[in-house]
C-alpha cells in the first residue's frame, strides 16, 4: 500500500484546505495512513485526532508588506525542501501537493525519485508573473495534475497526465443544510463568504446592502475581526442598515440555512473563480446564485435555470436581479428546485474515489 505525504502551505478556512481535509478524512477513514505538513491555526487541524493521521506543522501567515510574505514564504519552500528528504528512503511514498504553492517539497520529491501529484486549484494565468512561474514548476514536476474545472486546464499547456475532478461536498456537511425554498424566500437575505482581496467584490456586495436596505445582508469574510475592522476604517465604510459582517467561520452551514440567495461578485479582469466551491454550498441548499459570467465558476451555472451569470460590474443589474428573486416566488421556487438537482451531481464519494486513483496512479 502506498503512504500519502502531504503537503499544504497555508492552513486556513477557505476552499481549498476544505477540499484536502474531505481528501484526506476519506483514506484516514478506511484505514490509510496520512502524513501532513502544513501550517497551524486552520480546518486542517480538525484532523489531528485522527489515529491514522501524522501532522507536522509550522507557523505561517500572510503580511500587508508584500516583501515580508514573500520571505515567510520562501523559508517554508526552503524548509519544507529539505524536510522531505526524510522520506528518500521510503518505499511507495506519494507527495500530494495541493495548490501551487509548495514548490520546494515537490522539487524535493523528485529528485529523491517520490510519485508527485498535484491538486491544482488556482487559475495561475490570470495571477501573475509569480503564480505563472509556479504553473511552469508544476507542469515540469508532477507526474499527475488534477484540475478542478476544464476551465482552468484550458490555460496548461502540458495536456498529458491531466484530469479534470470537480470539487465536491462532505456528505456530513450537506445533511447540515435545511433545503426548504418557501421559508428560504421568506427570509429576504443575501449571503456572500468572500475575503478582504481587492477583487473578491467586497466593497460592491456593501454597496448592494446599501442600495437594498429592505432586505437582510449578511457578509462572511474569511479573516479576523481586526483586519475587517481596519478594512472598514481605512475605506471610510460605516454602518450600513441591514447589513452584518462577520469574521472568519470555521462552520457556514448555519449561513446557508438563514439565506435566501447566495452572490460571488469576484471581479474576473482581475482574478478568475476557478471551482465555486461556495456556490456548490449554496446550490447544496436549494439556493438560486449569482456567479461571475467567466471561469469554473461559470461552468457551474445555467444561466437562468439555477440562477445567474452576471457581469459583477454592472452593480444596477445585479439590484434588479435581487429583487427580482425575492419578490416572485415562481421564479424563485424554479431557480432553488433547480439549483438543488444541479448539486447532485457533485458525488463526494465518486470525486474521492477518482482522485486516490490518480494519486496512487490506477487510472
Amino acid at each position: 500500500m502506498k503512504r500519502i505525504v502531504c503537503f499544504h502551505l497555508f492552513n486556513d478556512y477557505s476552499g481549498s484546505p476544505k477540499v484536502l481535509k474531505m481528501v484526506l478524512k476519506g483514506s484516514l477513514d478506511k484505514g490509510e495512513g496520512i502524513e501532513l505538513v502544513t501550517s497551524k491555526g486552520g480546518v486542517l487541524d480538525e484532523l489531528n485526532l485522527h489515529p491514522n493521521m501524522k501532522q507536522y506543522s509550522y507557523s505561517y501567515r500572510f503580511s500587508t508588506n508584500p516583501a515580508v510574505t514573500m520571505l515567510r514564504y520562501s523559508w517554508v519552500q526552503l524548509y519544507t525542501f529539505f524536510y522531505a528528504f526524510r522520506y528518500i528512503f521510503r518505499k511507495n511514498t506519494v507527495f500530494y501537493i495541493n495548490t501551487l504553492l509548495p514548490v520546494g517539497p515537490a522539487l524535493a520529491g523528485r529528485l529523491i525519485g517520490k510519485r508527485v501529484v498535484y491538486h491544482y486549484h488556482e487559475n495561475a494565468f490570470a495571477k501573475g508573473a509569480f503564480y505563472k512561474a509556479l504553473a511552469f514548476c508544476m507542469q515540469k514536476l508532477a507526474h499527475e495534475i488534477i484540475c478542478v474545472s476544464a476551465y482552468q486546464a484550458s490555460f496548461l499547456k502540458r495536456k498529458k497526465g491531466v484530469t479534470v475532478i470537480p470539487n465536491a461536498l462532505p456528505t456530513e456537511f450537506v445533511n447540515r443544510l435545511h433545503p426548504d425554498a418557501e421559508a428560504a424566500f421568506n427570509r429576504k437575505t443575501v449571503l456572500m463568504l468572500s475575503s478582504l482581496k481587492e477583487y473578491k467584490g467586497t466593497r460592491e456586495f456593501i454597496e448592494l446592502a446599501d442600495r437594498l436596505p429592505q432586505y437582510k445582508f449578511v457578509l462572511v469574510i474569511n479573516d479576523t475581526q481586526e483586519n475587517i475592522d481596519k478594512y472598514l476604517s481605512d475605506n471610510k465604510i460605516a454602518n450600513i442598515k441591514g447589513l452584518t459582517i462577520y469574521p472568519r467561520q470555521a462552520d457556514v452551514t448555519s449561513f446557508y440555512n438563514a439565506a435566501s440567495v447566495v452572490v460571488c461578485l469576484t471581479n474576473p479582469q482581475l482574478a478568475v473563480e476557478t471551482f465555486g466551491l461556495t456556490t456548490l454550498e449554496a446550490m447544496s441548499a436549494a439556493l438560486p446564485v449569482i456567479v461571475p459570467t467567466e471561469g469554473g465558476i461559470a461552468e457551474m451555472v445555467e444561466d437562468g435555470v439555477n440562477g445567474f451569470k452576471m457581469d459583477v460590474q454592472k452593480l444596477d443589474e445585479i439590484e434588479e436581479t435581487i429583487r427580482r428573486m425575492l419578490t416572485n416566488f415562481d421564479l424563485y421556487l424554479s431557480l432553488s428546485v433547480e439549483a438543488l438537482s444541479h448539486s447532485t451531481a457533485f458525488s463526494e464519494q465518486a470525486m474521492l474515489h477518482r482522485i486516490k486513483d490518480v494519486v496512487y496512479g490506477n487510472k
